[in-house]
């Protein structure tokens, strides 16, 4: 009787990465890259940049130069908000300026007080905009890039994302930077991180205006100032954690097209580096991306548990239980599932062997998804950047 539930169970996972590979639009083919050298556009209209600052005083000096130094024909300026910093990012960021003679090109808001309802980072942009529009001509700016103190622009990044969006008349172009992977806990974790959040939003779909996937990644994203008024402004996703999905959908909910993609020249210089520090990034906001569900939350763990760790112990089970057959369905689907993480890991150059340990990846992001369950459930929400979140925000 156990042999047939491991055998029914084997045939279930590998018929659900049959489905994923030929029927989720081709997600791991991790292909969705904007042109390197774009065809030069006509008239460059003008980007706000919005930076949310919160303790980043060790990251500016690799990042800010990056967009002091843009290679983009039109007007472009950047407003740092530091928010409520403990390290002295506002003069970190000051001196990086005047180094560089750009201080005419940076302004530095010193952000209020956190109000109730609020996440951090959107009390930013939030005051970041309006800062934008009470210091500048209402016409100057058509877009707002908004990007994380901790992403290092390739010199053209700005002029890619506004030839796509000018180009495919978009309302919002957002790319996955590259994540920093260097450690073994990083190898193991970061690239399956991309890997996932491809398979839960793939990125054809969400460019395809037909269909109703919306997702972003918050590290750098491209807003139609036009849009965002539409929405009624980042007061229109007040508290919400996961801003940069919501602010996707809500795009794209208004009929205007989006696109997201990967790229490998702009990047995250936050380092991971341990189980702790990834552990926190997810269970920040894993539940919630869950709609503080328990029988979501009871599917995922069931579903995690079905198609990545079913057939590495259903393929032991063989070898130990001398069954031929259930080595070989199992055996099939392990191969299958690496076979389609193998694109995400070319981007961080790993080989293609590494796929092997996506299985245990995917356990320990279900143990990080149970802990942000009980994080939730304590009353503590996402904590991040020495704020607690409290339930229901």
């Amino acid at each position: 009787m156990l042999v047939w539930l491991m055998g029914g169970g084997s045939a279930l996972a590998l018929l659900v990465w049959l489905g994923l590979w030929l029927g989720r639009g081709g997600f791991w083919r991790a292909d969705q890259v904007l042109p390197t050298h774009p065809e030069p556009l006509i008239h460059w209209p003008g980007v706000a940049v919005l930076i949310p600052a919160r303790n980043e005083a060790n990251s500016l000096p690799q990042t800010l130069p990056s967009l002091l130094q843009q290679q983009y024909e039109g007007a472009w300026e950047i407003w740092l908000i530091d928010d409520q910093s403990e390290d002295g990012t506002g003069a970190v960021a000051a001196a990086i300026a005047q180094e560089l003679g750009a201080t005419e090109r940076l302004h530095i808001l010193t952000g209020g007080a956190l109000p109730a309802g609020w996440s951090g980072k959107l009390w930013a942009l939030d005051q970041g905009w309006r800062a934008v529009q009470a210091q500048s001509p209402q016409d100057k700016f058509k877009y707002l890039l908004l990007t994380d103190a901790d992403i290092c622009h390739a010199p053209d990044s700005v002029a890619q994302l506004v030839t796509q969006a000018e180009t495919q008349h978009l309302g919002l172009v957002s790319w996955m930077v590259r994540l920093r992977c260097e450690s073994v806990w990083d190898r193991l974790l970061i690239p399956a991180f991309v890997f996932f959040f491809q398979k839960l939003y793939p990125f054809p779909w969400v460019n395809d205006p037909a269909k109703p996937t919306a997702a972003a990644a918050g590290g750098c994203i491209l807003l139609a100032q036009g849009v965002l008024h539409k929405l009624g402004g980042f007061r229109s996703l007040q508290g919400a954690l996961i801003d940069d999905c919501t602010l996707a959908q809500r795009v794209k909910g208004l009929g205007v097209p989006v696109w997201l993609g990967l790229t490998n020249t702009t990047f995250s210089v936050r380092p991971y580096g341990t189980l702790a520090s990834t552990w926190g990034m997810v269970s920040r906001t894993a539940f919630t991306q869950l709609d503080y569900s328990p029988w979501l939350l009871l599917g995922t763990v069931l579903g995690m548990g079905l198609i990545y760790l079913w057939p590495p112990l259903g393929l032991v089970w063989g070898l130990v239980g001398g069954i031929p057959w259930l080595v070989g369905v199992n055996g099939l689907t392990w191969g299958l599932m690496g076979g389609l993480y193998r694109q995400t890991l070319r981007w961080y150059n790993l080989p293609t062997m590494w796929g092997l340990t996506l299985p245990l990846a995917a356990g320990l992001y279900t143990l990080m998804t149970l802990d942000s369950a009980w994080q939730h459930w304590q009353g503590r929400g996402g904590a991040w950047k020495g704020r607690i979140y409290p339930k229901g925000s």
